[in-house]
């Protein structure tokens, strides 16, 4: 019964988080080229928050704990285990004032509106997963841009979601290289929950009544740990939070 319901709600939900990107785009052009950085990554904050509030028609709610772990006006190094998109959106508009830069793959960076302007402008950094050369000075270009700005850049370590919620293995390439160039940085774990059974079907039709919890922890300061260690440390409080499907 959920998922047939679900097809009449998806094609409302898909309607209006189009119209979202399609709308912010040209504003977000406005922003960038007449007002500057600052003003963008404010436009961006709120598409994000349209968007999150755009899931309330599937019936999902967000719960966000630990808000007050997330040092003041340091850079940071976000580290989250991935289910779907909603952990970006969700990312961009609760933690706003961290300023969040993501690394995503190549291909986003063109033909979506909204999204594909904010990776190429805002900060972000586009990688090439099967060109290590062309990754990894881009990963240390958006380290170096955090840790001179007191902004963070948000990494999924699993490198593609998990589709049933469980943790894949973390890959330690990409952190290796934002402890080696964002040497003042803390590292900041979020587990993320349930956040995959918003797309259990697949893109289309959603799931229902998701309950997307996102819990962040205690901050790690970098330069206090050997990256061996903090990777660890990381990766340990991050999946042990995880809730079993």
């Amino acid at each position: 019964m959920e998922k047939l319901v679900s097809y009449p709600l998806s094609i409302v939900y898909y309607f209006f988080f189009l119209l979202w990107l399609v709308l912010f785009h040209p504003i977000q052009w406005v922003c960038f080229t007449f007002f500057g950085y600052n003003v963008h990554r404010i436009c961006v904050a709120y598409l994000n928050w349209f968007l999150v509030r755009t899931a309330h028609i599937l019936g999902a709610t967000f719960h966000i704990k630990g808000m007050e772990n997330i040092p003041d006006n340091q850079p940071l190094i976000i580290v989250a285990n991935h289910q779907s998109l909603h952990d970006i959106t969700t990312i961009i508009w609760f933690l706003r004032k961290t300023h969040p830069k993501f690394i995503s793959k190549i291909e986003l960076g063109k033909g979506i509106p909204s999204v594909s302007y904010n990776l190429r402008r805002g900060g972000s950094v586009l990688i090439d997963r099967k060109d290590p050369k062309q990754a990894l000075p881009e990963i240390k270009k958006v380290a170096e841009l955090i840790n001179s700005n007191n902004y963070a850049v948000v990494i999924f370590p699993e490198g593609t979601r998990s589709k049933n919620g469980l943790p894949k293995p973390f890959a330690s390439s990409g952190l290796k290289m934002l402890y080696k160039f964002a040497p003042d940085a803390y590292f900041l774990p979020i587990t993320i929950n349930n956040s995959w059974e918003m797309s259990k079907y697949g893109d289309f039709p959603m799931g229902l009544g998701s309950d997307l919890h996102f819990e962040i922890h205690p901050a790690l300061k970098g330069s206090d740990f050997s990256f061996e260690e903090i990777f660890e440390k990381t990766e340990a409080v991050i999946t042990n939070s995880i809730l079993k499907p």
